[in-house]
């Protein structure tokens, strides 16, 4: 190093200043933290935590056994925010490294300390409040901020072992650094995106260091002490937690869950949408980061305003400091055109025909790491545009201090995320997919088989029966995850738990209910294994069904074959019909009226009952042209006395902000709005009520909103 890169490194580290940054970041995401599980993964990752299992591949033993043990400890009264508060504190620790980070790189930048720090305080800011990240970090939705504080950890351990000086103790940085990315890598792969980064910084530093066999050895060792951790996954499963995805019990289980075979996503040569599509969703995204509350014009525009400063920021970052720029740059290029081409999306949710295959929800959340460190290339941008004020001020102002103070004015920029996500990115107040969970499960007849469709309407449930312990005599049956060979050998296992009518509505307080014996299904785990994926279905047929007469049409199917998951829900309905109820969620739509079904089913709220005979219309069975056939008193009582209307029709400034989810609060709106209909003639007053109540759930949707959000 030369003797002023020299004088740069010597310089203390200002960890007190880090430290403040951290709390006041910890301030702001604890005052618009989620109060317990939301939708999407969330729920899932909760209770996975809570029963010590394992979520969805590839596994994250990591998180789990962080989560689990954080959880153990009073921090709130409700377990999912406890789980959400840690998640918090993992991005609030990370914004106090992005401050470390970007305060050494702007030295030969900024030349006057305490301007210096308040551009460092900048980038801090702008990575802390960027939309994405300040909306992760307040709820436990992925292990991302997980990933994105191992990320900014390792960057920083680079940065101080490149100011050490040369000598015996100054490549323990580098083992730290080997065995993080290491144990990173059982949280998430996300985490070892900055290694070219670091490789990058230690090739321009000192590339003998690659060439120690006894630098080697221990990293060697530092590998494979922190990916050991994968080994929770095989020694855990045997034991069938209650969530247990993929159910690594073998080493081939093991590499099928690592590996993310479940998802049979195809190679990144075999193209799900073309390149700049893909490139052009994370441009989208991007544009969300920087005022997220605001119209879609003012967005893209503070996109490019951002995007500039950004681009000004590296190519002052590459004037001040070639070693962190190529560093900086190389992260840069892995978190975006790299990883871009790597996950290989299909085309955003938002915006393509209904011809274009096209992702389940917005995927900004892959990205998160590189708008949180586009924000340094910011803040180095806004660096840049105070040294052009603080050259203009060297005529009157001769000390040079004051001149880069006069110019810190500039830094404000930094604080319109932080006004313009306030909304969007709060979770605050927001109970919906913990009452929805509590709604749809109260629904169900005791000892019921409830069958739902995917993550949204089956993940809270999890979360609600595990960790709060709602309902648990509820055997859910996802149609997503049952054409998994593991998924069904894990509901043949399970026990069935018993009632507690103490916890339950009036309505299933009338009289007792039996307790039901056996598993779902009356087949071995050997037959359940040897189960097709599908079945060929060439023509229409019916089959006899528990009575029932079931038609096999693939034009109702929509498709030439029967599912893995057909088969185990009719196999459910031949195996313990007349023992336990068969409950179709409003979330599958038309599903078991594809099957001839129809005349069978009786709506109760948020379901339909499947019934051993067609259902004929009297005083307490009404036709309804939206809901069919609906048990009206039942419905009238849960909709009434048990769900949770006011948190589905709760003002929400900015609408519902992740439409891909909408249809949870529209299935709220829909079910109000169809039996305040039925009721309107012989109830006005009760009916009144449900239609104001549908009519305030519907304007948080895009259905009631002109226009929705981009």
């Amino acid at each position: 190093m030369t003797s002023t890169e020299l004088d740069f490194a010597d310089e203390r580290p200002p960890y007190l200043l880090a430290g403040v940054v951290a709390l006041a970041t910890l301030v702001l995401y604890v005052a618009t933290l989620a109060p317990t599980a939301q939708f999407w993964d969330t729920p899932e990752y909760i209770a996975a935590a809570y029963v010590l299992g394992i979520p969805h591949p590839p596994g994250n033993p990591l998180f789990v056994i962080l989560a689990h043990t954080w959880g153990l400890i009073p921090w709130m009264q409700h377990y999912a925010a406890r789980i959400n508060l840690m998640s918090a504190v993992m991005s609030a620790f990370t914004a106090g490294f992005w401050f470390l980070i970007g305060e050494r790189w702007l030295r030969p930048v900024v030349p006057a300390r305490w301007p210096r720090r308040a551009t460092a305080l900048a980038g801090a800011v702008l990575a802390a409040t960027a939309f994405t990240v300040w909306n992760q970090s307040v709820v436990n939705e992925k292990v991302y901020t997980v990933s994105l504080l191992s990320i900014a950890m390792v960057l920083w351990l680079a940065v101080r072992w490149g100011d050490e000086r040369s000598g015996s103790g100054r490549d323990h940085h580098l083992l730290v650094i080997v065995y993080l990315l290491a144990l990173t890598a059982t949280n998430h792969l996300m985490g070892l995106l900055v290694a070219p980064a670091v490789v990058v910084y230690v090739l321009y530093t000192d590339p003998h260091v690659f060439l120690s066999p006894k630098f080697l050895a221990w990293a060697a060792v530092a590998v494979g002490l922190g990916v050991s951790l994968w080994l929770f996954l095989l020694l855990r499963a045997p034991h069938f937690p209650a969530i247990n995805e993929g159910e690594p019990t073998s080493w081939a289980a093991l590499d099928s869950v690592l590996n993310r075979t479940q998802y049979a996503k195809p190679p990144v040569t075999q193209r799900q949408a073309d390149f700049l599509s893909q490139m052009g969703m994370w441009w989208d995204y991007f544009c969300w980061q920087w005022g997220r509350d605001w119209a879609g014009g003012v967005q893209r525009a503070l996109a490019a305003l951002f995007g500039v400063l950004g681009l000004l920021g590296a190519w002052r970052h590459w004037k001040a400091d070639r070693r962190s720029a190529m560093a900086m740059t190389a992260l840069m290029v892995t978190l975006i055109p790299l990883l871009i081409f790597y996950l290989n999306f299909k085309y955003r949710f938002s915006l393509v025909q209904d011809s274009q295959p096209r992702e389940v929800r917005e995927r900004d959340y892959f990205f998160i790491c590189s708008f949180a460190v586009w924000g340094l290339w910011v803040a180095m941008g806004l660096a840049a545009v105070m040294d052009w004020v603080q050259s203009a001020l060297s005529a009157r102002v001769t000390d040079p201090a004051r001149r880069w103070g006069f110019a810190t004015p500039v830094l404000l920029v930094a604080l319109v995320p932080l006004a313009g996500n306030r909304i969007a990115a709060s979770r605050a107040g927001e109970w919906l997919a913990r009452d929805f969970a509590y709604d749809m499960l109260q629904s169900v007849d005791p000892y019921g088989i409830l069958v739902t469709a995917g993550d949204n309407d089956t993940f809270p449930l999890w979360y609600a029966q595990e960790v709060e312990h709602i309902r648990q005599d509820v055997t859910v049956l996802n149609l997503s995850l049952a054409n998994t060979d593991w998924y069904d050998r894990q509901l043949e296992r399970r026990p069935l738990a018993t009632f507690d009518s103490a916890t339950a509505p009036a309505i299933w307080r009338t009289h007792s209910y039996p307790k039901p014996s056996g598993p779902v299904w009356h087949m071995s785990i050997a037959a359940l294994d040897s189960i097709p994926p599908y079945y060929e279905l060439q023509d229409k047929r019916a089959i006899n069904i528990a009575g029932f007469n079931i038609l096999l049409d693939p034009q109702r199917l929509g498709r030439p074959w029967l599912e893995r998951a057909d088969v185990m829900v009719l196999r459910a309905i031949q195996d313990q019909f007349g023992t336990r109820p068969i409950v179709f969620a409003r979330t599958v739509a038309g599903y078991p009226d594809r099957f001839g079904l129809t005349a069978n089913l009786v709506g109760q709220g948020m379901v339909r009952v499947l019934e051993p005979s067609p259902v004929v219309v009297s005083d307490t069975i009404q036709q309804s042209p939206e809901l069919g056939l609906v048990n009206v008193p039942r419905s009238r009582e849960l909709l009434e006395h048990v769900y949770h209307a006011h948190t589905a029709a709760r003002y929400r400034p900015l609408g519902w902000i992740d439409v891909p989810s909408e249809n949870i609060p529209a299935t709220y709106a829909f079910i109000y709005q169809s039996l305040g209909a039925m009721l309107f003639a012989t109830a006005r007053p009760e009916a009144m009520k449900l239609l104001a109540e549908a009519d305030s759930m519907v304007k948080n949707t895009t259905y009631g909103r002109a226009g929705g959000r981009p």
